[in-house]
């Protein structure tokens, strides 16, 4: 099987690459824009992988413009705090928005929400992408999907999976794993990734759908096993774990993807500014590296092709939603 296609440039290089656009002068924006600090607020606390790239993206942004940019954390009830500060904040681009496939999610976990994603704000760039990842506790008796799914079919109700809460990420991709095995497979929901790995490194629970950063380390430390990957192709950070898909559930994927957008009505001078300067930070080989050995893979697409992908999940987990009939905290 092929390697999904991550980076694999040479160190050198990279410095060499990022030494050189250091050099270049600023890029100047539209009409004296920025003239004072951006700020990105993160909708999580801080250590994950949202914190990760809005300070990584960040960093190199303020660079490359001469202009402060601060991220600012703003964690609370599902992403819903952040998301609403930022879509109150005025249109004139100094206030961003890391956004995730959980603000798609929370179109229909959350009826009654105060701000409607679809057309409170508009795209920039989808950043990067973090793939999902099956782990299971080394005590669970299966070394491979098609064995975790026969043990699960043998005994209904037997086997628990740990979820960083009701309506995560983690959730989901487990519903829909559940859905599509046909199995009866218990979940038990934690206030967060953290707790949730910590019991399952203590063998309280069997298994967990996670992005990579979460228990890259464990996985090479084998506390905990990493029984596959769920993306379309395998991944050259784990080369050798095959994809949930060649393991007996055809088509099945699930990741979550983390981006940029911006207060709607945001002049679209701005927005193409700051599209066209942070996907050329994704090109670079030194943020590309930087971002891979994280287990994130890069995009850095057009505010058009962001909005497809915004407006396609939404869709998507609204009828995932429903069938698992999946129900706020």
């Amino acid at each position: 099987m092929k390697a999904f296609p991550v980076a694999s440039h040479l160190l050198a290089a990279a410095a060499v690459c990022l030494a050189a656009s250091m050099l270049q002068p600023a890029q100047a924006g539209p009409g004296g824009y920025p003239s004072k600090p951006i700020k990105i607020v993160v909708p999580w606390a801080a250590g994950g992988a949202a914190d990760f790239l809005a300070r990584s993206v960040g960093q190199r942004l303020s660079e490359r413009i001469s202009a402060p940019v601060i991220v600012e954390n703003k964690a609370g009830a599902a992403t819903n705090i952040g998301t609403e500060a930022v879509a109150q904040a005025p249109a004139d681009g100094y206030t961003l928005l890391m956004a995730s496939s959980n603000n798609c999610v929370n179109v229909s976990l959350y009826p009654n929400l105060r701000v409607d994603f679809k057309t409170a704000f508009v795209p920039i760039t989808n950043v990067a992408i973090a793939p999902n990842i099956l782990v299971v506790h080394p005590s669970v008796p299966a070394s491979n999907v098609s064995q975790l799914v026969t043990l699960a079919r043998q005994k209904p109700g037997s086997v628990n999976y740990a979820s960083s809460g009701n309506g995560s990420a983690s959730h989901l991709a487990a519903e829909k794993f559940r859905l599509q095995a046909k199995v009866d497979i218990v979940g038990i929901p934690y206030k967060g990734a953290a707790p949730a790995v910590s019991d399952l490194l203590g063998g309280q629970t069997a298994m967990m759908f996670t992005v990579i950063p979460a228990t890259l380390e464990h996985v090479k430390a084998g506390k905990l096993r990493a029984m596959a990957v769920a993306t379309p192709k395998r991944i050259a950070l784990l080369p050798d774990v095959p994809t949930v898909s060649e393991s007996g559930l055809p088509g099945f994927e699930s990741s979550i993807w983390y981006g940029l957008v911006a207060p709607a009505k945001t002049p679209p001078e701005i927005v193409q500014f700051l599209t066209a300067e942070i996907s050329a930070i994704l090109k670079e080989p030194a943020i590309i590296e930087r971002l891979s050995s994280q287990g994130t893979i890069p995009v850095g697409d057009s505010p058009a092709e962001f909005a497809a992908t915004i407006a396609g999940d939404i869709e998507r987990y609204a009828e995932l939603v429903r069938r698992a009939s999946i129900k706020a905290d």
